[in-house]
């Protein structure tokens, strides 16, 4: 009886694994757009057609494929990913579209290596929980961005971790903006919008979705 529970939490656990990465694929989309509301996102960020911006942690590139499409042929996309086949991905993706303003960026760890002062605006959708060394990653991407630039970091907040350390919050997957607006603030962002509640990830109640805006100085 015992060896049977085992095997039903080890596939319970599994499938809820599943179920969290499966929004990153293609399949998922358009289940995706149903409850993340990338026009407000764009609105509150300030994009404009024309921008040159990025996508840091793009997967197979949901958020990409909308920045294109916003940003138009003037525009341009870099989609950055610690993982080869998920940009292999991605560029299958960009090109059944037939979207040619994306480029797709191996990055490391610490670095997302993106061109310096070439961008409007740097995107980072649920990953910056992900990041271990996170302050060399918000120097990076500041040094990526033109004066006036702006970050955008949207993150999900889960109700049982909500008043719980930054890092028992990441072994989690989740991240307060409390957090994430002192490291901003220390890597020398000045805050220009916070959006507490954006809705619910997934639809589902117990996970906020917020939105934090830093913009590096503009001279």
């Amino acid at each position: 009886m015992q060896s049977k529970n085992i095997k039903l939490i080890v596939l319970a656990l599994l499938l809820g694994s599943f179920n969290a990465w499966a929004q990153y694929t293609e399949d998922e989309w358009k289940e995706r757009d149903e409850w993340m509301d990338v026009s407000r996102i764009f609105n509150a960020a300030g994009l404009d057609s024309g921008n040159n911006v990025a996508d840091v942690g793009c997967h197979e590139g949901y958020l990409s494929m909308h920045l294109a499409k916003e940003v138009g042929e003037k525009g341009k996309v870099y989609s950055v990913d610690i993982k080869e086949y998920r940009l292999e991905a991605l560029q299958r993706n960009a090109k059944k579209r037939g979207l040619k303003n994306i480029t797709t960026v191996l990055g490391d760890y610490d670095d997302p290596k993106l061109p310096e002062k070439a961008l409007d605006v740097v995107f980072v959708v649920d990953t910056y929980h992900e990041m271990e060394d996170y302050m060399a990653i918000l120097g990076h991407i500041k040094k990526s961005l033109k004066p006036g630039g702006r970050i955008v970091l949207i993150e999900k907040l889960k109700d049982h971790a909500r008043n719980k350390s930054r890092k028992d919050q990441t072994r989690a997957h989740t991240l307060s903006p409390k957090y994430v607006r002192k490291e901003l603030k220390e890597a020398g962002f000045s805050i220009s919008t916070e959006i507490k509640d954006m809705g619910d990830w997934e639809n589902e109640k117990s996970k906020t979705i917020w939105m934090l805006v830093g913009v590096v100085p503009s001279a």
